[in-house]
């Protein structure tokens, strides 16, 4: 704010330093703070400093172009003689000045000197020709005008008026309200320069009223606007004066753009009558709202969620068998049984006008082709393919989506998989469905319910879109490790096809015509490398470096031994056709990472052979028992499980009833302790088919029978000698025929499951079907 000062009496002129001024003028009768940082006004303040500290302040014309070194035309011909009162050194070399404007100058001649500007000037005062009366009424009227303009305008504090109160004269009052009226600095240069002091006070007074009036529209305005705000509109305050500020000037809003796009959509696709009432409620909201309110968003959102989704019924194309056959056996060698019976599934859904009841379940170990069996599928029928893993799902809301009651809600995985296919009959497979689980959120399993189960999933209800969709065209399969955490509601509603892992025979196939063909083009190495292996070193492979049913551990090492060629090839020290011998796989690969458990070689009292079911596939048990000296305690050893713990109880508990039968003292109990051991005591072994193993090895070691070394054998029994059915047949009699052993003794239960067994794996093997514990003594026993 400028202070008032005495003007001079006398008329002067001369020459002096020239400080030009951006966007300020400085006023006679005023006191003004100037920042100065141009060089040349720079060398101009010190001139002045070391003289007289007079200096000339005129106001510079607006051009960005002269803004850094303004020349004569660039500066206006009327400015303020200054005194320099105080003057401060900035650390960054400029200036902070207090300037006095002293008197109204007229600039005849700018003169330039090598480090600033200087003007000749003389002095000029402003002329009052009216009456003394007239510039008093003028002057009392301009008062009232100026103490509203300073009530309305909030940066300018009421202090302002008592200067303007107090003024001695008009030149004085005038100066002092030019200098705190808000206007452009060309307007009031304009007022500067008028010589008649009469007119110079009314141009300022009109200026004044207008300024009254904008800023009572302002007002309104603002009045306007904050009456509608609620707490939290507030940070579209802005984007509010703006509309406002229309309306005042009549100006219309058109339509929304993004509710002319909906309209569009609705018309064109076919929605059912529940999403079609349910659009047309929320286009009618939307089309009211304000664009900045939270929901709007919310709406928009959902609005797209809804017109995005597929509605139009698909065209079913012919299903060919012939094709579907070929497209299977491309994909994936062996698994004659799986493809039969997917071959079976695609003959009923040809067949058939709906898909109705047919919800597939592939179970089986890791990386033997469950998932990429799922895209055979799809591409057999020519369908959409989308996949959603439901490992380590544990909120139902994942499944049937959130509430839009929510911040940030979306549909969930199951509409947003349709979403994704663009079509109402993709194929969706649906992967771990064994890894889900359950807490405070809700069961994800019971969600699932509705969808995969055929007689509701033709009405489905989406937390978030809540309407009925239509998924009775969809082709559901799903995939598991294991059957054991899948709740019996949802398994009751999928047909389960096992998948068993492949045999060693299978597996040099698939490396020799997928894998390594694979490996090459997934490197880009085709036609650069070339390399060749022997069906020795891929047994040698699979057998000591991987330990799985499926062949993605197969496949990594595959991709290791031809990194490292590659790295010879690069290197010079390889050309050519490289064939990988089995002696080299060491250099390549390392010492042997996965020793499968040696078997037994030879006749052995207390020392069986059993079979388990792994995640890895199957494994051969060596179980061990000894005989010490005790009171007949049983001491198990190799981390066993509760139910393996349970079996090893049974098994006791049977010698010591049938000790006399077996040629046993049946007072061994009182007299010794027997420790039973299975190797690998890193591992967690469980479950109940070690029954039938347990038995024998403890029967051996009480009777002293040695135990014939060429058998292996599954099943678990009861106290009474039932010997009942297993689980994970194919994987066992894989880990039979991968440890050399022709002879395998079965529950015979488990005849009907055999058949389901690949002849491939059954070749060579000598299978004993058994229904009592006493059959598998008297087999095995020497």
């Amino acid at each position: 704010m400028a202070k008032t000062v005495k003007s001079l009496e006398k008329n002067i002129s001369g020459n002096l330093p020239v400080i030009p001024l951006r966007n300020l003028l400085i006023a006679p009768n005023t006191i003004t703070p100037l920042l100065v940082g141009r060089t040349f006004s720079i060398n101009a303040a010190e001139t002045a400093l070391v003289s007289d500290r007079k200096i000339i302040c005129v106001a510079q014309k607006r051009d960005p172009m002269s803004d850094e070194d303004p020349k004569a035309k660039d500066l206006y011909r009327v400015g303020t003689l200054s005194s320099v009162l105080q003057v401060m050194k900035l650390p960054d070399g400029n200036f902070r000045l207090l300037i006095e404007g002293e008197k109204r100058i007229s600039i005849e001649k700018y003169r330039r000197k090598k480090k600033y500007l200087t003007a000749d000037y003389v002095g000029q005062d402003k002329l009052l020709k009216e009456s003394q009366l007239e510039v008093e009424a003028l002057m009392r009227s301009f008062r009232r005008a100026f103490k509203s303009y300073v009530d309305l305008n909030k940066s300018i504090p009421e202090e302002a008026m008592i200067p303007l109160t107090e003024a001695e004269s008009p030149e004085e009052f005038f100066y002092y309200a030019l200098s705190n009226t808000q206007i452009e600095i060309s307007k009031k240069q304009q007022l500067f320069e008028l010589t008649d002091l009469f007119e110079s006070i009314s141009k300022l007074y009109r200026i004044v009223i207008e300024e009254i009036q904008i800023l009572k529209l302002e007002d309104k305005i603002d009045g306007t606007v904050k009456s509608k705000l609620s707490k939290l509109q507030r940070e579209y305050y802005l984007n509010e004066q703006l509309k406002a500020i229309h309306k005042e000037l009549g100006i219309t809003k058109e339509d929304k753009i993004e509710l002319i796009e909906f309209k569009k959509k609705l018309r064109k696709i076919n929605l059912s009558e529940q999403a079609k009432k349910k659009a047309e409620n929320e286009l009618k909201r939307f089309a009211h709202m304000n664009s900045y309110s939270p929901e709007y968003s919310v709406t928009h959102t959902y609005l797209n969620w809804m017109l995005d989704l597929p509605w139009e019924e698909p065209k079913i194309k012919e299903l060919d068998l012939i094709t579907a056959q070929k497209i299977l056996d491309e994909d994936h060698y062996g698994l004659i049984k799986v493809k039969e019976r997917i071959l079976e599934y695609l003959a009923v859904v040809k067949l058939a006008e709906k898909i109705k009841g047919q919800i597939l379940c592939f179970v089986g170990p890791p990386g033997v082709g469950k998932t990429s069996l799922g895209k055979s599928i799809a591409r057999a029928m020519d369908r959409k393919f989308v996949r959603l893993s439901l490992g380590g799902v544990r909120d139902e809301a994942e499944i049937r989506g959130h509430r839009r009651t929510y911040v940030g809600a979306l549909p969930g995985v199951i509409i947003q998989s349709m979403k994704k296919a663009g079509t109402t009959n993709p194929l969706i497979m649906m992967d771990e469905i064994d890894k889900m689980s359950s807490d405070f959120r809700g069961d994800p399993a019971s969600a699932l319910l509705e969808v995969l189960d055929p007689e509701q999933n033709d009405s489905f209800r989406d937390h978030y879109l809540d309407f009925e969709y239509d998924l009775s065209q969809v082709i559901f399969i799903t995939t598991a490790n294991t059957l054991n955490s899948i709740p019996q509601p949802l398994l009751d509603r999928m047909e389960v096809i096992e998948i068993p892992g492949y045999t060693a025979y299978e597996k040099i196939h698939i490396a020799t015509k997928h894998l390594v063909p694979k490996v090459l083009q997934e490197h880009d190495l085709k036609g650069k490398v070339k390399i060749t292996y022997s069906k020795k070193t891929l047994e040698k492979i699979i057998k000591l470096y991987t330990r799985e049913a499926g062949v993605r551990s197969l496949e990594r090492q595959i991709a290791k031994i031809l990194r490292k060629i590659a790295k010879k090839n690069v290197e010079g020290k390889l050309k050519g056709l490289v064939s990988v011998k089995d002696k080299d796989l060491e250099e390549y690969l390392g010492i042997p990472k996965h020793l499968y458990s040696e078997v037994n070689r030879k006749n052995s009292v207390g020392l069986v052979t059993g079979l388990a079911w792994t995640q890895f596939g199957g494994e051969t048990l060596q179980i061990e028992v000894i005989k010490v000296k005790g009171k007949g305690n049983l001491k198990l050893t190799g981390q066993l499980g509760d139910v393996m713990q349970e079996s090893a109880q049974a098994a006791f508990s049977y010698a010591r009833l049938h000790a006399k039968k077996f040629q046993i003292d049946e007072d061994f109990y009182k007299k010794c302790d027997l420790h039973l051991h299975i190797p690998e005591g890193a591992i967690p072994k469980d479950g109940p088919s070690a029954g039938v193993t347990l038995v024998t090895a403890i029967i051996s070691i009480l009777s002293g029978r040695k135990v014939k070394h060429n058998y292996a054998m599954t099943g678990e029994i009861t106290l009474s000698g039932k010997v009942l059915p297993i689980g994970g047949l194919a994987e066992k009699l894989i880990a039979a025929k991968r440890a050399k052993i022709k002879n395998v003794i079965i529950p015979r239960k488990n005849e009907p499951s055999l058949t389901e067994v690949n002849d491939e794996i059954k070749k060579g093997l000598n299978i004993i079907l058994v229904e009592r514990i006493e059959e598998v003594l008297e087999i095995v026993l020497n």
